[in-house]
């Protein structure tokens, strides 16, 4: 699946939105991806998966056992790589601001996993989500998203393999642009939802 074509799925899902966003990282973008607007059609979110799942077995080599997902973004495109790859899916919970497994999930010891997320911005969940699989003795082979919104430059400590990369600027609050400076800031993201 080209970039064009990722992006067409997403405008046709209304989910390629424009304003004043503060994401779950922190930072302001004046765009915002709203991967559950695309993940809330089956026949769509199967088809951006299996495109996802195509990239993820040529370039990993390792069998993969299972797929976990931090929640609340990836509950679902963890939830549909894990069918395309024909295994369970898990997901993380932040328990005390952190991630924890919880609903009776298990990680078998030294299983191969696919660390499934819907976007990455800077890494972060990623990142608290693989060292979360590892305190259960997972072995993290890959990292996967739809869209990495740092274009290749974030780093979560193991392969991250996109579906698309795509560069959106985003700011800390010292460096707002004027532009954005005053508009009504909306805040999509789930981070703060179960702290």
């Amino acid at each position: 699946m080209i970039k064009q074509e990722v992006l067409n799925e997403f405008r046709e899902a209304k989910a390629l939105l424009e304003g004043h966003f503060l994401l779950s990282s922190g930072l302001h973008s004046e765009m915002y991806l709203q991967c559950a607007r695309v993940l809330m059609n089956p026949v769509r979110a199967s088809r951006l998966c299996k495109a996802l799942a195509d990239k993820i077995s040529a370039v990993i080599e390792l069998k993969i056992d299972l797929v976990v997902s931090p929640a609340m973004g990836g509950v679902i495109v963890g939830y549909e790589m894990a069918r395309q790859l024909g295994v369970d899916a898990i997901f993380t919970e932040r328990e005390d601001g952190e991630f924890a497994l919880r609903r009776g999930f298990e990680i078998p010891q030294g299983a191969n996993v696919l660390m499934a997320e819907d976007i990455v911005t800077t890494g972060l969940s990623s990142r608290e989500c693989i060292e979360t699989i590892k305190k259960y003795d997972g072995n993290v082979v890959a990292a996967s998203c739809l869209i990495d919104r740092s274009n290749g430059k974030v780093d979560v400590g193991v392969p991250l393999v996109s579906l698309m990369g795509l560069e959106i600027a985003s700011y800390n609050e010292e460096n707002l642009p004027e532009h954005l400076k005053g508009r009504e800031i909306i805040k999509p993201g789930s981070r703060e939802l179960s702290k």
